[in-house]
């Protein structure tokens, strides 16, 4: 195989390796279906992408996203690692915009720029779709809680915007310090749901400027437990709006994650209703941290 040029970033950290580290290929358009695979085991992060054009096609990049066990129609942090290393690497100047061609449809970035380049970006994912509300009683099983654990004011729901999980409202910090997810019983538990992972948040933080906290388990993705998971909080976006969490009709927050694994995240997420449907947008930094060539 021809040495495949590479770049590892990091999305969501507030400092190198504290977010969801991501390695992107930027010459994949030769590659299989098989070596994409193997290339996505050997690097051995959540998931691994993969620009199989530097030109555009329909006005987007088409990119594939593997994780070590499968491809997959989309991921959060992927897509906006993905997006930051076309818009430096590819185009090489300050871009408003970029839209990647994913296996789930077309998902544009926004950029916004800082006095040393790009401060954060912006994803607009697709419209979340809602399932039927949950049993919490056993999710708390799954759990390895109490139901009482549970806040019963909002329901246990599969959303997606994408990619499913469940969503699963707890009262306290130390509710949420205590998950230990049983992957044999959430498999029973969501035998016939699309959704075979979990993200459960609450309304305490570690930090006062911060609106929540979260957990994410994909084990079933081959990711125990997740530091920052862009298409999981984008279905908590849909989830608190449709729901109002907060009582209104638009959010614009901040959310933690990952601190329970010593990799302190912070996500930033918006959602509002746009005719009928819930425009949702998660964002964070970008860092890139280092680059090679795979041989």
């Amino acid at each position: 195989m021809t040495p495949l040029p590479f770049y590892i970033v990091d999305v969501f950290a507030e400092k190198k390796y504290a977010g969801n580290q991501l390695g992107v290929f930027t010459e994949a358009g030769d590659l299989t279906d098989a070596q994409m695979q193997t290339l996505a085991k050997e690097m051995n992060y959540s998931e691994t992408t993969f620009i199989l054009s530097t030109e555009t096609r329909n006005g987007g990049y088409d990119v594939r996203i593997f994780t070590p066990e499968e491809e997959v129609p989309f991921a959060g942090h992927p897509t906006l690692g993905t997006a930051f290393i076309i818009g430096q690497q590819i185009i090489g100047r300050p871009v408003e915009q970029v839209i990647l061609n994913l296996k789930v449809g077309q998902i544009p970035v926004i950029f916004s720029y800082g006095r040393e380049g790009p401060d954060h970006l912006m994803m607009k994912q697709n419209a979340p779709g809602f399932g039927k509300s949950l049993d919490g009683g056993s999710m708390a099983q799954v759990l390895s809680l109490l139901k009482d654990d549970l806040d019963n004011r909002f329901p246990v729901q599969e959303v997606s915007t994408g990619l499913p999980f469940i969503i699963v409202p707890l009262k306290t910090m130390q509710s949420l310090k205590r998950v230990r997810l049983d992957m044999d019983k959430l498999l029973k538990f969501a035998e016939h749901l699309e959704s075979k992972a979990v993200l459960a948040f609450c309304p305490q933080t570690h930090h006062e400027q911060n609106d929540l906290c979260a957990r994410v388990f994909a084990g079933y993705y081959g990711v125990p437990e997740d530091p920052a998971t862009g298409s999981a909080n984008g279905c908590l976006a849909g989830y608190l709006l449709k729901n109002r969490w907060f009582g209104e009709s638009r959010i614009d927050i901040r959310v933690e994650q990952g601190y329970e694994i010593g990799r302190p995240s912070l996500l930033f997420l918006k959602a509002e209703e746009n005719k009928g449907k819930i425009d949702v947008f998660v964002g964070g930094k970008v860092i890139e941290v280092a680059r090679g060539e795979f041989v």
